[in-house]
């Protein structure tokens, strides 16, 4: 097993579309209602981000002075955006100045997704072998964001073994789906041939479930489906169930790059995932990288959580060897249990998927 380290949370409150020009100052943009970012200390070192015209971080270059310097640009908000309006320059308090980076980080995040690369196709892999824990929402949120930044290009596909949730959480209501792709896969050669098999999203993703009773997937399902997928989809993301043995999670693991096990704040949903990589890391080879790489994402909920369970709960993690853990606010639309929209997310948790997704991509591309 690899050596523990303290998972990383990421965890921001904001009211800033996910769809606005990012940095852009708006009425909404300018409530001083606080952020938190406790990722690490903003900008990373070493890095030079691409700072926008109108960025929390302007260049000002004051009279008389040889070089430009950077420092942050005054107050907007509040009482001391006030006195700024004044004519009375004061940086910003310790909430707007956390919102400013939080967004600044959104920024980075995305140009990350953006301008990723491989010279093949992607993919991850969402499973927990607990039910009910998430994967289904997470595998299409995190599609959605990838698919939302890279201008399409990512198609979500259900790799469990009977049919799931995953067609009914998408948008649109397709006429074929993953079971008659199967039967198909070997005749289809163009992109015009596959969409038919999908269900295109508001977000560019496109979508692969049942649309009905189909027989159960097999390990060459799975592969056969994926690289056709991966002939015309720059990054494919399996939304899993809740078999970890069975052959079509075989391959799925076997295709996958990456791996994203969504836990709720809970003892069993931890102790599933905990379990699955060490199953993983016994088998080795890609089973074993898969693990080593994979993230966490805690999800809320809306159930009471127990300060004794999360500070556990914390320190189980801490201990599990797990590469980051991201942890997702409670997001009533999530929580709808109905088709799912990328628009509709609540901004904060647009952003830790955001920052799950650059932190996955950028893994990948280490691989390559």
């Amino acid at each position: 097993m690899s050596e523990p380290t303290t998972p990383l949370t990421y965890s921001v409150t904001s009211r800033v579309s996910p769809f606005a020009p990012r940095g852009a100052v708006t009425d909404e943009t300018q409530k001083d209602d606080g952020a938190t970012c406790p990722v690490s200390t903003f900008p990373a070192a070493g890095v030079m981000p691409v700072v926008a015209a109108d960025s929390p971080v302007s260049r000002v270059r004051e009279p008389g002075l040889m070089a430009t310097l950077d420092r942050p640009a005054p107050a907007r908000t509040g009482v001391r955006g006030i006195l700024g309006s004044l004519g009375i320059r004061i940086s910003p308090g310790r909430a707007e100045q956390a919102k400013r980076d939080a967004d600044q980080r959104l920024i980075l995040d995305e140009e990350i997704i953006r301008q990723a690369t491989w010279t093949r196709a992607i993919s991850i892999l969402v499973a927990n072998s607990k039910g009910g824990v998430g994967k289904t929402p997470v595998a299409l949120m995190l599609a959605g964001t990838l698919a939302s930044v890279r201008g399409g290009s990512v198609c979500v596909l259900e790799v469990s073994d009977d049919p799931g949730a995953l067609n009914f959480r998408a948008e649109g209501s397709p006429n074929l789906g993953l079971g008659e792709l199967v039967s198909a896969v070997s005749t289809v050669f163009t992109a015009g041939q596959l969409a038919g098999y999908t269900a295109p999203q508001t977000s560019f993703a496109s979508v692969i479930g049942s649309v009905g009773i189909r027989p159960p997937l097999t390990r060459t399902d799975v592969v056969a489906v994926s690289a056709v997928i991966d002939s015309f989809y720059a990054i494919r993301v399996m939304d899993s169930g809740n078999q970890s043995s069975s052959c079509a999670f075989e391959g799925a693991v076997e295709t996958a790059d990456a791996l994203v096990i969504p836990v709720l704040n809970s003892g069993d949903a931890v102790f599933e995932a905990l379990a699955l990589l060490e199953r993983l890391r016994k088998e080795g080879g890609q089973s074993a990288g898969l693990a080593d790489r994979a993230i966490i994402l805690r999800l809320t909920d809306g159930r009471p959580e127990h300060p004794q369970v999360m500070e556990r709960l914390d320190r189980i993690l801490a201990g599990a060897g797990v590469a980051q853990v991201f942890s997702v606010p409670y997001d009533a639309h999530i929580a709808e249990r109905g088709q799912l929209t990328l628009g509709r997310l609540d901004p904060a948790t647009y952003r830790v998927f955001a920052a799950a997704a650059a932190t996955i991509v950028s893994s990948v591309r280490v691989l390559m």
